[in-house]
């Protein structure tokens, strides 16, 4: 059987990167991982091809060879993920679809057309899958009730079937689920609470395939929360730092976790020592009050600030998630957030307004309330909140709007960005870890492409814009100083060309959207006004 996999388009996004990317050449950040798992899984006598939408189309003759189409898809991805279905139908092919999105709404990937609807994890679905085909089965909803898998089991990915000159990055999964409860998060609904990882070996089978097949850049690991399970962690991390040494570093690391990481200076000291470079934490607020009414306690365990500038300072770069629009949150949230972030200095911050997202205990509150404004949820940085906020919801985005705007200002975001590694260049941690990867042979050299994005980040931060001086200013003296941070440093200041872009995307979405709803819905705003709850009984 030929099986053709699809994966859809994701729109412009925070985590789009096009003008970064664009400058060295590459189309997309990201593989995807969790679909060229699933043909991992699935019989290998079966025949399979890999579309990725955001490299290239379908071709027709792809679209003719294949027996059946199998696409995975998060809801951000819903959009193209429907149009994608209907190709298939419209030419007579059976479609199967899995994955966050159709798993989380069931009912809208039946109503696309999907033939089959293989929901929750894959080791136990795609096997009941393949017996439903080899019976004759022309569709299905096949679901786990409940039930988790063991990851242990888990093969090793196809990535023999991706594109992957055209990715910035790999993906590789150590663990799934989140031992926290936060009530906005779909992560603990989907894998739960309880991190279940791969072994040692798994993991160093799946960077050995990735070295065979000659990749020698950046690995994402995938992880919801990296360090959900620690003592599984760095017992991989034990064996992974004399693999990374044996073949000279070819890897540098990348991954999710708590903030709570900053309380376990040896796990941050053996991640750097594996060549881990950044971490994204989930920060969320600055607003203590919010973070409890969310249920995520563990960031009021310390000084959050502090946490994050202790992970930064132990070598790792950090970017952090942070959101606005939570209950009984007070005026002025989003100026705390700006202000969280420059005393921080954290130059990634993605920033969105609250969504519930289905089946959440965020979403199951707010339908027992009657808050839900709407079922559709997007996760989208660029749409307006789904339900009806504590306060009014032209004011949390008016507040979310010029945040954005300041926060991604290019002389705001290349100062933030100087002083972020500033602090990284002071490491012991990152110097030892620097000097290692300085021995590596067989790396690739300075190309072309390397060349000219460098000279035209330098003619336009350095020349063009009013970040001419400090971008200058702020280069050398890392030179002269911390040379060892440069080169991690100007790929961060390219990141700045997406944001300046995308924060006028933003800007104009959601100023957009609140004008109709201002023009279109003055009753929906007074019954806003008239029973959000007061922030006292919110908190309660």
């Amino acid at each position: 059987m030929n099986i053709l996999l699809i994966y859809p388009l994701f729109p412009k996004s925070f985590w789009s990167f096009e003008k970064t990317l664009e400058l060295v050449g590459f189309k997309a950040q990201l593989p995807p991982l969790g679909i060229i798992t699933v043909a991992a899984i699935l019989p290998q006598h079966w025949g399979f091809k890999l579309v990725d939408r955001n490299i290239r189309d379908i071709t027709e003759a792809e679209w003719q060879w294949a027996d059946m189409v199998i696409m995975s898809a998060m809801i951000v991805q819903k959009k193209d993920f429907v149009d994608q279905i209907q190709a298939a139908k419209q030419r007579g092919k059976l479609v199967a679809v899995g994955g966050p999105y159709p798993t989380a709404l069931p009912k809208e990937a039946e109503a696309a057309g999907a033939d089959f609807l293989i929901l929750d994890e894959g080791e136990i679905t795609l096997p009941l899958f393949v017996e439903a085909i080899e019976r004759g089965d022309r569709s299905g909803i096949i679901r786990a009730n409940g039930d988790r898998p063991d990851v242990t089991a888990t093969p090793i990915p196809r990535f023999d079937l991706l594109e992957r000159d055209a990715y910035a990055e790999m993906s590789v999964q150590f663990s799934r689920g989140c031992p926290f409860q936060c009530e906005f998060c779909d992560i603990i609904i989907l894998y739960g609470r309880k991190p279940r990882t791969k072994t040692p070996a798994q993991i160093l089978a799946e960077l050995q395939c990735l070295y065979d097949l000659g990749w020698r850049r950046s690995i994402f690991m995938v992880d919801d929360n990296f360090i959900g399970n620690k003592r599984n962690v760095k017992l991989m991390l034990q064996e992974l730092q004399p693999w990374m040494e044996e073949r000279n570093y070819p890897f540098s690391f990348a991954t999710e976790a708590s903030v709570d990481l900053a309380q376990d200076p040896e796990m941050m000291e053996m991640m750097v020592q594996c060549n881990f470079g950044s971490v994204f934490l989930g920060v969320e607020t600055p607003d203590a009050d919010s973070l409890a009414l969310t249920k995520k306690f563990q960031n009021n365990r310390d000084p959050l600030s502090e946490s994050v500038i202790n992970i930064a300072r132990a070598g790792l770069r950090v970017m952090a998630g942070f959101i606005i629009g939570f209950d009984g949150e007070k005026k002025g949230a989003g100026d705390r957030i700006v202000q969280f972030v420059e005393q921080t200095t954290v130059p990634t911050a993605l920033f969105s307004m609250l969504q519930a997202l289905p089946d959440t205990g965020l979403w199951h509150r707010l339908t027992k309330e009657g808050r839900m404004i709407s079922d559709n949820s997007n996760g989208h940085q660029a749409t307006l909140m789904n339900f009806t906020p504590t306060r009014p919801l032209e004011d949390i985005a008016r507040e979310y709007v010029h945040a954005f705007w300041t926060l991604y200002d290019p002389l705001v975001f290349l100062n933030r960005t100087y002083r972020h590694f500033l602090i990284l260049g002071e490491s012991d941690y990152k110097k030892l870890k620097r000097r290692k990867v300085e021995k590596t042979a067989g790396s690739p050299g300075i190309s072309w492409v390397t060349i000219r994005a460098l000279l035209i980040l330098a003619w336009r931060q350095g020349v063009v814009r009013k970040t001419r001086f400090q971008f200058w200013s702020h280069l050398f003296d890392l030179l002269r100083r911390y040379p060892n941070v440069v080169t991690s440093y100007l790929s961060v200041c390219a990141q700045g060309e997406h944001f300046l872009e995308y924060r006028q995307i933003v800007r104009d979405q959601i100023e957009a959207q609140l004008d109709l709803y201002l023009a279109t819905k003055p009753m929906a705003r007074e019954a806003i006004k008239e029973t959000a709850l007061e922030p006292e009984t919110a908190l309660k």
